[in-house]
C-alpha cells in the first residue's frame, strides 16, 4: 500500500524518483508549478516535451528530468481539466491525471513520486475537491510505487490535502 505524505514547499526540490508537473496540452511549458519545474529542468524539458506532446486532458507522459537534482530522474506531465463548472467531467479527467502518472510512473519503475495539486491554480478546479480526489485516486490505483509525496504549495492546499488524507485514513 502506497505510503501517502503531506509537504509543503517547491516540488523541484523533492528527494524523490519522479515528479509530476500540472502541464498544459502542448507541454512546452506554463505558468504556476509547470514554469517553476520548466525552469529548474532547463530548456531541454521543453524541447523533450514538445517531441511527445500534445497530451490529452486526462493523460500523462514522461521525460527526462534534465537538470534537477537527483534522485529525481524524471518528470510526469499530467494535464488537468479547465474547471467549467464541475458538469463537465472534471472530476473523472482529475482523476485520471492521478491514475496515469501512477501507471507512467510504474513503466519508470519510479518508487517514490511527488504530485503537486494538479488544476487548482489558473485551471480553477476547487481545492478541497481536488485534494479529496487525488487522496481517493492514489489510494484506489494498484501500483508499485511505495511513496507519494503531494506537495502543496500554501497553507490552505496543505490543510485540503491534510483534511483529504485524515477523513480516507
Amino acid at each position: 500500500m502506497v505510503v501517502i505524505e503531506i509537504v509543503m514547499g517547491d516540488i523541484t526540490r523533492e528527494n524523490v524518483d519522479a515528479i509530476v508537473t500540472a502541464a498544459n496540452e502542448s507541454l512546452l511549458g506554463g505558468g504556476g508549478v509547470d514554469g517553476a519545474v520548466h525552469r529548474a529542468a532547463g530548456s531541454r524539458l521543453a524541447q523533450a516535451g514538445g517531441a511527445i506532446g500534445p497530451c490529452k486532458p486526462g493523460d500523462a507522459m514522461a521525460t527526462p528530468a534534465f537538470d534537477l537534482d537527483p534522485p529525481v530522474r524524471h518528470i510526469i506531465h499530467a494535464v488537468g481539466p479547465i474547471w467549467e463548472g464541475g458538469g463537465h467531467g472534471e472530476a473523472d479527467v482529475l482523476a485520471s491525471c492521478y491514475r496515469r502518472s501512477l501507471q507512467v510512473a510504474d513503466e519508470l519503475c519510479a518508487r517514490s513520486v511527488a504530485f503537486p495539486a494538479i488544476a487548482t491554480g489558473v485551471y480553477g478546479f476547487p481545492p478541497d475537491q481536488a485534494a479529496r480526489i487525488a487522496v481517493a485516486t492514489i489510494r484506489s490505483t494498484s501500483t508499485n510505487v511505495q511513496r507519494v509525496r503531494l506537495v502543496a504549495f500554501d497553507g490552505d492546499t496543505r490543510k485540503h490535502l491534510q483534511a483529504a488524507v485524515t477523513a480516507t485514513g
